[in-house]
């Protein structure tokens, strides 16, 4: 098959301009990704008919969505990679097998985790903490059935979407994204304060929204660039396939860690919160929940920005990569993490500066003083340490980008998975409540020891032009 596309921008343009065409849209729509449960959580906070319980329950389900997200990035970023890798080396053929693939993967993982969400859905709830107050659980039984339903059309929107912009369209895959939450946006109060659907009305909003976004996928899929899709496509390949996928597991670890890490702190804040003198009583009990649960959002407001600007990269460094232009993958790779620091940096300043002014935006004013200083407290403590989190995050992803799976997938566990789901088990076991907040910037400063070695070995590696 014949490459319709020739992208020698990739190997010819200036570094500087060719990451901002790239990483920009990609912020964007992980950022669009992202605000479509943060502003469900803002307007849910602002209803007085629900406040802090609503917001408890959309911390519950929060997760869950991000494991239809940890699955669907897998697909889509490993594709994305393999695709540039492919068309760096100028094998059209396996770049088209790798989306085929990719497009199937992507429908039947959605239909199968829809079905086990509706199957198991209160035993689900129950393992996040679901069940730390009676209001709770059923708030979220009632956000958590719509959403399920809309699980298909989010994951292949999300799968889609780095595979648009590997072929070539990272407007278009921003633009798709927009749409989306566009129409959550507006859809939100309307079914919340217009028709007091509550957090059914929430959820109807976001699933009407990941609806649009796959459409506007699907239809890409007829008009693609640099691959062209055939029947043939869709067959499924082992050796492609899993390539694809181990080129993914990166981006699946460092969403389905959080999962793993939002499980084991969900359950101590509900197990350490019920021995705490405030958050004991039965009508606080949700407070630390619903709290860090919008700690968790700032950080994934953040995070989305690190990620985005990292994965944005991916069709430029696995496309230079494959022309052996280890020299621009070097120049890319510091102008990366100068950004990312930067990035860190005015999320400390103000989260140390504002957490006040943060709160506010999620309804703060309808809630106890005790709620507003745990609040504080949370912001200040949780996230000190968020610079060296947007640094391990930009090197996790430039491995992967560079087609170095196991060093990425290896680091991505090291920090996910031993750190953030160990520390926040331990912690809590000598500083009660306060060692969950202790522990996501324990595991960030132990994370950055490897990251740094790994960052060193990498130029070390992009010098040596005999490799």
């Amino acid at each position: 098959m014949e490459n319709q596309m020739e992208p020698a921008n990739l190997v010819q343009e200036k570094m500087g301009p060719l990451m901002r065409k790239y990483a920009v849209p990609c912020i964007i729509s992980l950022l669009v990704a992202a605000l479509y449960n943060i502003v469900d959580q803002i307007f849910i906070a602002n209803a007085s008919y629900l406040g802090s319980y609503g917001n408890a329950a959309n911390t519950v389900v929060f997760p869950l969505t991000v494991i239809a997200l940890a699955i669907a990035v897998m697909i889509g970023d490993g594709c994305c990679a393999f695709v540039s890798l492919s068309l760096g080396r100028k094998k059209t053929d396996d770049a088209h097998h790798s989306v085929g693939n990719a497009v199937v993967l992507s429908v039947v993982s959605g239909l199968a985790l829809c079905a086990i969400y509706l199957a198991f859905s209160d035993q689900i709830l129950a393992l996040f903490g679901g069940t730390v107050n009676e209001e709770t659980f059923s708030y979220s039984r009632e956000y958590f059935f719509y959403i399920a339903l809309g699980i298909p059309f989010y994951m292949f929107g999300q799968a889609m979407n780095p595979v648009i912009r590997s072929d070539g369209s990272p407007k278009f895959a921003m633009v798709s994204t927009l749409a989306g939450a566009a129409v959550n946006l507006v859809l939100d109060p309307v079914f919340i304060f217009g028709f007091h659907w509550g957090m059914m009305g929430a959820a109807v909003a976001t699933v009407a929204g990941q609806v649009l976004t796959a459409a506007m996928a699907a239809w890409y899929l007829f008009h693609t660039k640099a691959v062209r899709l055939v029947p043939k496509s869709f067959r499924l390949k082992r050796g492609i396939l899993g390539r694809t996928l181990s080129l993914g597991v990166c981006s699946f670890l460092s969403q389905i860690s959080l999962v793993a890490a939002m499980a084991a702190i969900n359950n101590m804040l509900r197990i350490y919160g019920a021995q705490d003198p405030v958050f004991g009583q039965q009508q606080y009990a949700q407070i630390p929940m619903a709290v860090v649960g919008i700690v968790m959002k700032f950080f994934q407001i953040v995070i989305s920005i690190v990620v985005g600007m990292a994965a944005g990269c991916i069709p430029i460094v696995g496309f230079n990569m494959g022309a052996e232009r280890k020299d621009r993958v070097k120049k890319l790779f510091t102008i990366l993490l100068a950004s990312e620091m930067l990035v860190g940096a005015v999320a400390l300043a103000i989260v140390e500066c504002f957490p006040a002014q943060l709160i506010v935006v999620f309804g703060a004013a309808n809630e106890s003083i005790y709620y507003t200083e745990f609040a504080i407290r949370a912001f200040r403590v949780y996230l000190c340490m968020i610079v060296f989190a947007c640094v391990n995050k930009a090197a996790f992803i430039f491995l992967q980008a560079m087609g170095k799976a196991f060093a990425s997938t290896l680091l991505s566990m090291i920090r996910e998975i031993v750190f953030g789901v160990g520390l926040a088990l331990l912690l809590p076991l000598f500083f009660g409540l306060d060692g969950v907040l202790y522990s996501m910037p324990v595991a960030d400063i132990l994370t950055f020891i490897p990251s740094a070695a790994v960052i060193a070995s990498t130029y070390r590696f992009l010098n040596d032009s005999s490799n």
